[in-house]
C-alpha cells in the first residue's frame, strides 16, 4: 500500500509539472531574464522608432489585434471581430478583463482615444498617413468599438497591429509611468543602464508571463553584448551582425535562432535636391551597386539578394513578390556615363549617414569602395540608433543607409516610404502615377487585381525608383539554453517575452 500510495502522488506531481509546462494551470513565475540591446530615447508609443523602444512597447502595452511568429493576426485586446461585406466597417468585442498597470479596467473610449491621437494630423505622428483613412472611430456598446473606413482596407488588420498602436488609457500624458495593460510591469528605468520590469500578476492570458522578471540591459556595442551573453551577464542577444552571429553557433550552454522576414537595409539619396533631384545620378548609383557582393560581404551570403524594391520573398506565397524580375545590371562603365551626362563628370562629393548596428557600417564601406569607381566620394558617418533617428538624420540626410524592419504585408512600405505624403519618405520622392497605383493596391478587394498592381509597381521602381534595395536580412538572436519559449519575430521588437520560462 506504500508503494502505491508513493506512484500515485508522483503520477499527480507529474501530471501538474507537466500541466504548468503547458499553461494549463497557474504557476508561480520564476527567474530573471535579460536581454541587451541599445538604449531607448523615445517613451510615447506614438513616436517610438527603433527596435529597442518597440520591445519596451511591446512588452509593457498591448494591442488591439497582434500578428503572431506565423504572420497570423491574433486576438490581444479584442476578442473577436468582423467586417461589413463592402470592408467599410469594422466592429470589434473587447476583453472584460483587461486592466491598466494602475488598476483602472479597460474600456472602448480608451481604444477609441489611442486611434482618434495616432490619426490626429495635428499632433504631428506619422501614423496620421497610415490612419488617414478612417471616417470615424465609435464606442458602440459596454465592450465594442466600431471603425469607419473611407474606402476599403484588405489590410486593415494589419494596420491596426501596427508598432505604435499599442492601447493606452484615454488621456495619457505621463508616458514615463509606461501604464498599460501588458504582461510586464515597469519598476525601474535607468536612462543609461537598463530598464527592469516584473510579471503582471493581473495579465489576462492564464499562465503569462512565464518569469518573474524582465530586464533590458542597455549596451552601446553589439560585441561587448555578446561579450556579455557569453560571461553570462545577460541571457540573450539580438539584432547583431551576421559575423557575429555566426561565431556563437555551436557554443555551449548558446542556442541560436534566425528567421525569415522582409527585413532590408535602405539606401536612398533625396530626391528633392541636389544631386538626386537628377534621376540619372540615383540610376548611375543603382547601376555601381553589386548587389550579390554585398550579399556576401555583409551578410556573408545568409538572406536574398534585392531587387531595389520593399519585395522580397517572404512575400512570395502570397503572390506579390515576383522572383523573375531582377534590379539593374551592375555596370560601373554605364554608370560613370550616366553621372558625366547629369554634370557630374568630375566626381561627386557625398556624405553617408547610417545606423551603427547590423551589417550597416559595413554596408556603408563597401558602397564607398564601389562608387568610388565611378567619382563618387563617400564621407561615411556612422551614429547609434537614437541620434540617426532621434535627431532625424534617417529623414533629413541628403544620403542615408536605413533599417526597415519586418512587416507582414508590403503595402506598409509602400504607404509610409515612397508615396507622395509618406510620413517616412526619406528619399522625399514624389509621382502621381506610383501613388495610384498603390492607392488601387491597397483598396482593391479584388486579390488577383492587387497582384497585378504589385508587379507592375515593382517594375516601376525597378526601373524609376528612388532606393537602392540590396538584400533581404534574417532576424538573428541568440540565448542561454537555460530558458525556453523564446518564439523571435521577424521585427525583433515585437518578440513576445511573456511565454519565456526558466527550464
Amino acid at each position: 500500500m506504500k508503494t502505491t500510495g508513493r506512484r500515485f502522488w508522483m503520477s499527480c506531481f507529474l501530471v501538474v509539472v507537466f500541466l504548468a509546462a503547458m499553461g494549463g494551470i497557474g504557476w508561480a513565475q520564476t527567474g530573471t531574464f535579460r536581454v541587451a540591446m541599445q538604449s531607448i530615447v523615445l517613451t510615447d508609443p506614438a513616436t517610438i522608432s527603433s527596435d529597442p523602444e518597440v520591445a519596451v512597447a511591446n512588452a509593457v502595452y498591448d494591442y488591439l489585434v497582434d500578428v503572431d511568429e506565423n504572420n497570423v493576426i491574433v486576438p490581444r485586446l479584442a476578442t473577436s471581430w468582423e467586417t461589413s461585406v463592402d470592408g467599410l466597417m469594422w466592429v470589434f468585442q473587447l476583453r472584460t478583463d483587461a486592466r491598466f498597470h494602475d488598476g483602472t479596467p479597460l474600456v472602448p473610449g480608451d481604444v477609441v482615444w489611442t486611434f482618434d491621437r495616432l490619426r490626429d494630423p495635428a499632433n504631428g505622428f506619422a501614423t496620421a498617413s497610415l490612419y488617414e483613412n478612417i471616417e470615424r472611430i465609435a464606442a458602440t456598446g459596454a465592450h465594442e468599438v466600431t471603425f469607419y473606413l473611407k474606402v476599403p482596407n484588405p489590410f486593415f488588420l494589419y494596420d491596426l497591429a501596427d508598432n505604435h498602436a499599442v492601447i493606452l488609457k484615454r488621456g495619457t500624458t505621463d508616458f514615463l509611468a509606461f501604464n498599460g495593460t501588458g504582461p510586464f510591469v515597469v519598476e525601474e528605468y535607468l536612462p543609461e543602464d537598463r530598464i527592469v520590469m516584473s510579471a503582471n500578476p493581473n495579465y489576462f492570458v492564464a499562465g503569462q508571463p512565464r518569469i518573474a522578471q524582465l530586464e533590458f540591459v542597455f549596451f552601446a556595442d553589439q560585441v561587448a553584448a555578446v561579450d556579455a551573453l557569453r560571461g553570462g551577464q545577460v541571457d540573450m542577444a539580438w539584432r547583431m551582425p551576421i559575423a557575429l552571429y555566426l561565431t556563437l553557433q555551436g557554443e555551449p550552454g548558446i542556442t541560436t535562432v534566425d528567421v525569415l522576414t522582409n527585413g532590408f537595409d535602405l539606401v536612398r539619396l533625396r530626391a528633392d535636391q541636389p544631386p538626386g533631384d537628377d534621376p540619372r545620378v540615383t540610376r548611375a548609383l543603382k547601376m555601381a551597386t553589386d548587389r550579390q557582393a554585398l550579399l556576401e560581404f555583409v551578410q556573408l551570403g545568409i538572406g536574398q539578394v534585392g531587387n531595389d524594391t520593399p519585395f522580397g520573398p517572404f512575400y512570395a506565397e502570397s503572390g506579390y513578390y515576383d522572383p523573375t524580375l531582377a534590379p539593374p545590371v551592375y555596370d560601373p562603365t554605364a554608370a560613370k556615363d550616366l553621372l558625366t551626362a547629369a554634370g557630374y563628370g568630375d566626381g561627386l562629393e557625398i556624405d553617408l549617414y547610417t545606423l551603427d548596428t547590423g551589417g550597416r557600417p559595413d554596408l556603408a564601406v563597401a558602397l564607398k569602395e564601389m562608387w568610388k569607381e565611378i567619382g563618387v566620394e563617400v564621407n561615411v558617418i556612422i551614429e547609434p540608433e537614437s541620434v540617426y533617428y532621434g535627431e532625424s538624420h534617417w529623414i533629413e540626410a541628403n544620403l542615408g543607409i536605413t533599417g526597415w524592419g519586418h512587416r507582414p504585408y508590403p503595402q506598409f512600405y509602400l504607404l509610409m516610404m515612397l508615396t507622395c505624403g509618406g510620413a517616412w519618405n526619406e528619399p522625399h520622392f514624389c509621382n502621381e502615377f506610383f501613388d495610384d497605383m498603390v492607392a488601387l493596391a491597397g483598396s482593391t478587394l479584388d486579390e488577383a487585381e492587387r497582384i497585378v498592381t504589385y508587379r507592375d509597381i515593382q517594375l516601376f521602381l525597378i526601373d524609376q525608383g528612388p532606393v537602392i534595395i540590396p538584400y533581404f536580412w534574417p532576424q538573428v538572436a541568440a540565448y542561454s539554453d537555460r530558458f525556453g519559449g523564446i518564439a523571435l519575430k521577424g521585427f525583433a521588437g515585437r518578440t513576445d517575452f511573456s511565454t519565456v520560462f526558466v527550464k
